[in-house]
């Protein structure tokens, strides 16, 4: 007899919690923003091309 064939052995993936990941995600993005501001302020100083 061969168990694996009647019950699964499969170790289950572990659940992503969808809403936290989608918050996390929102608050690196806006993290991003903040950076890329603070990096065109100086490089306006500088009188350099501003990043996108």
């Amino acid at each position: 007899m061969n168990i694996s064939r009647y019950i699964s052995t499969a170790v289950a993936d572990a659940e992503i919690d969808l809403v936290a990941t989608n918050k996390e995600l929102i608050e690196i993005e806006k993290q991003i923003r903040e950076a890329t501001a603070k990096h065109n302020a100086f490089l306006k100083e500088l009188g350099l091309p501003l990043l996108p």
